[in-house]
């Protein structure tokens, strides 16, 4: 019995070091040949914004960096540049926490007004309503060809955008209204004018990236109408149907084939023009891959009722990027430009369609009105290079060709709209650069090389352009802005003066005064030039615009 137990305690004591061992490397340090590492990843069930999940790209441990909204706040006084037809508010995804509203208020010289106002209201996750409302314009005297001017122009535009995001699809619904109020130059047959426009849209966009078939379609109502013409009729009415389709399939994941269409039935009323309908056809083929983008397809533009009956350009692109941040370049596109009411307020408010025919010495004038036919760009062909050789710079340097068909023009004597094939060749280069959001520089330079039928249509087309833009911020709450614009112009006809030059220089000054309130003001025309953006009609010498922004 007693050897017994001493040969328990025997195998009690061998024991016991092996057990302390295995508790101590228990609770001991890990070393470095054996390590245990325990993986924990925080788990976040909290959508912070639905509506992104079917349009934000596919990513690896998305990380989104929240940034303050800024807007738009440098003014643009009416006269001191071109009109351009304030199209329908896109919605854009925006962070959370983001300020929905943002109103702009200001006011200058020569009457110049600069009123924005904006609002997103966040209805639900699904639900996104855009309000947008704009007017600008000016009123005061600017040097006409033989005496004081009193002008004025006044454009009002409003928009709304409403998006519900079902699963697969975005449903928009938007609506657009516009008013032009403006006069026209001393001793002209019109006095005052008034273009007024409005447009209804509902359209859907596929958001499922899984579906075999995607589609983006949509269909409208526009409505334009224009007080009056040289040819004396009650107000000439255009009504417009738009309708407008892309539909895309993946044959793998770098390629695709889209089918795209077009069609825009015209109907006229108080003025004697044809009603026609215009379709395009753009079917093409795409090419995405780490070093190739290629597209490759055709435009097809057929009209009924009016003009030709059938046109095809090209629709080509080819790039390649080599070194990460080098590309080489190749297009050559074209494709139709309907001259319907906007874009004729677009090109120049002051044209018109009509003039006045003397059919012998001692009839009286007789008004006649010219139905425009549409704008067709035949070819553009471009090869360009583009580099960034160094962190926040870009320089873009390009040559190329471009062909159009029945391009619109001003008459010298009676402003009415004409037309002319013509063509050109150009070289231009663009260049930009960036630092840490304290210095932005960007300029651009130009130069064409027009040809032409008919030499009046050269007359007030740019051969050689040059802008230059700086935005410095020396301290956080303060942005300094300076630029020039310069638009050089040929003397194409013997008998007719050359246009002076645009040659804008201007300097702006936006400041933070707190949290939501900004003050900012712009002086354009430093130099005190004078010039034409329309042919026939002065702009304003040296000007000021000056205001306060607010968002909410």
């Amino acid at each position: 019995m007693k050897c017994n137990y001493y040969t328990l305690v025997g195998l009690a004591l061998i024991a016991l070091p092996t057990w302390a061992q295995q508790k101590n490397q228990t609770h001991a340090k890990d070393s470095t040949v054996n390590r245990t590492v325990v993986v924990e990843q925080e788990y976040n069930p909290d959508i912070l914004d639905a509506s992104k999940i079917n349009v934000l790209p596919r990513v690896e441990e998305p990380v989104v960096g929240k940034k303050e909204v800024e807007y738009a706040i440098t003014p643009a006084p009416s006269a001191s540049i071109p009109i351009n037809q304030m199209q329908a508010y896109i919605r854009q995804e925006v962070q959370p926490k983001t300020q929905p509203g943002y109103v702009r208020l200001g006011y200058g010289s020569y009457g110049n007004l600069d009123l924005l106002g904006n609002y997103l209201f966040r209805l639900s996750d699904k639900d996104r309503l855009n309000v947008n409302f704009k007017m600008d314009g000016m009123n005061g005297k600017l040097d006409g060809e033989s005496e004081k001017w009193d002008a004025f122009y006044y454009r009002t535009c409003a928009n709304m955008d409403y998006t519900h995001q079902f699963g697969k699809v975005d449903l928009n619904l938007s609506g657009n209204f516009g008013l032009s109020n403006f006069n026209y130059r001393p001793n002209s047959i019109n006095g005052k004018q008034k273009f007024t426009s409005g447009s209804m849209e509902v359209g859907a966009l596929s958001t499922d990236e899984t579906l075999p078939v995607q589609f983006n379609v949509s269909t409208g109502l526009l409505l334009y109408q224009r007080q009056r013409n040289n040819s004396f009729t009650t107000s000439p009415q255009e009504t417009q149907i738009k309708t407008q389709a892309n539909v895309s399939g993946s044959i793998s994941d770098e390629q695709r084939v889209h089918v795209a269409l077009s069609m825009n039935n015209i109907i006229y009323k108080n003025i004697d023009f044809e009603n026609y309908t215009a379709l395009g056809l753009n079917p093409y083929y795409e090419l995405n891959n780490d070093s190739w983008l290629l597209h490759l397809g055709a435009n097809v533009d057929m009209s009924f009722g009016y003009g030709k009956s059938v046109r095809v350009s090209p629709d080509v692109t080819a790039q390649y990027v080599f070194s990460d941040s080098y590309i080489l370049y190749a297009n050559a596109t074209g494709g139709k430009q309907i001259n319907d009411f906007r874009q004729l307020e677009r090109l120049s408010p002051y044209g018109d369609f009509a003039t006045l025919v003397f059919p012998n010495e001692v009839s009286a004038p007789v008004p006649y009105s010219q139905q425009l036919a549409d704008t067709y760009e035949q070819l553009n062909a471009v090869v360009g290079f583009k580099a960034s050789p160094f962190p926040g710079v870009w320089f873009n340097i390009y040559g190329g060709y471009q062909d159009i068909k029945d391009l619109i023009y001003n008459d010298v004597t009676t402003l009415a709209f004409g037309q002319a094939n013509a063509h050109n060749t150009y070289i231009g280069i663009e260049a930009s650069y960036d630092y840490k959001d304290i210095v932005s520089l960007s300029a651009t330079g130009k130069y064409r090389n027009w040809s032409s039928e008919q030499s009046m249509a050269l007359l007030i087309q740019p051969t050689t352009e040059f802008t230059l833009n700086a935005d410095v911020r020396p301290i956080s709450p303060l942005t300094l802005t300076m630029g020039y614009q310069y638009i050089g112009r040929k003397k194409e006809m013997d008998n007719l003066e050359k246009l002076s030059p645009v040659s804008n220089l201007y300097i702006g000054a936006t400041y933070h005064l707190f949290k939501g309130v900004s003050v900012y003001a712009r002086i354009n025309n430093l130099l005190n030039k004078d010039y034409q953006y329309y042919l026939g009609y002065p702009t304003e010498g040296i000007n000021f615009l000056g205001g306060l922004s607010f968002q909410f």
